[in-house]
């Protein structure tokens, strides 16, 4: 079971809401992944009037665990207030928290992801802090009060999937009993696979799934990538090695003239 801040869910997919062709198909896609957390965004709750009011009725009807986000904040006090707004309509304390740095990567500022992260987490929220893979920023992450830690892959929608493999390994080594989910860069189930077999414990995607050529199918592809990589990390892969080794033992075969 994957625990997070207490609470324990059975799917390892975290999906997104934004960017579908259509209410009905996101819902279509969150029933095939069969996943129990969406991530939904305040900006678009309330900036959708009258349409927001039923996509937000449309959530509830999946009986999903809401994860709202402060997608589009530049600085800490964006964050913060939308933060603050954020637990005002969707009733939780869980906040996936984004602060922008860079307007082309999307890159998180981390120096005012950790502010936000602390101010937040001593207001209550439980946070979800979108970072970078760097070390460092995840130490002062889990010191400012977070208690899970979501580093990127590559750019948010860039589907380039895992761009550091060993800065991603090392992550996992240094906080093995952290919780980490992989949140950004996730093009395709194989590269979800593959951030499972390191041993982390979930992926968060959005545009892999909604904009493919089929977001339902799709959905359904990344939940079975995911269930397929935790098995293989558990039970151990093989490890790549320099030489050939055979499969069959040459010692003991018998010999033929």
């Amino acid at each position: 079971m994957l625990e997070l801040y207490g609470h324990q869910f059975s799917s390892r997919l975290l999906l997104g809401t934004a960017l579908y062709p259509s209410p009905a198909i996101m819902a279509d896609a969150v029933k095939a992944a069969r996943n129990e957390i969406v991530t939904v965004s305040l900006r678009r709750e309330s900036a959708g009037g009258k349409t927001g009011g039923q996509f937000w009725s449309l959530i509830q009807s999946l009986g999903v665990r809401v994860l709202p986000n402060t997608a589009g904040c530049h600085s800490v006090k964006e964050a913060v207030t939308t933060a603050q707004m954020a637990r005002e309509v969707f009733a939780t304390n869980w906040l996936k928290l984004e602060v922008i740095g860079n307007h082309d990567t999307l890159q998180p500022d981390v120096f005012g992801l950790v502010e936000a992260a602390r101010i937040l987490s001593e207001d209550g929220f439980e946070v979800f802090p979108y970072t970078t893979d760097d070390l460092v920023v995840a130490e002062r992450l889990l010191e400012a009060g977070c208690r899970l830690l979501m580093p990127w892959c590559a750019p948010i929608g860039s589907a380039r999937g895992p761009q550091n493999v060993d800065a991603l390994r090392s992550l996992r080594g240094h906080f093995p009993d952290v919780p980490l989910i992989v949140d950004a860069g996730i093009g395709r189930p194989s590269h979800a696979a593959e951030v499972m077999e390191l041993g982390y414990d979930a992926v968060l995607l959005n545009t892999a799934v909604a904009k493919a050529g089929d977001p339902v199918a799709m959905a359904g592809a990344f939940a079975k990538a995911i269930e397929a990589g935790r098995e293989a990390f558990l039970a151990g892969p093989l490890e790549p090695r320099d030489m050939a080794v055979p499969s069959t033992p040459v010692i003991g075969m018998a010999a033929f003239s």
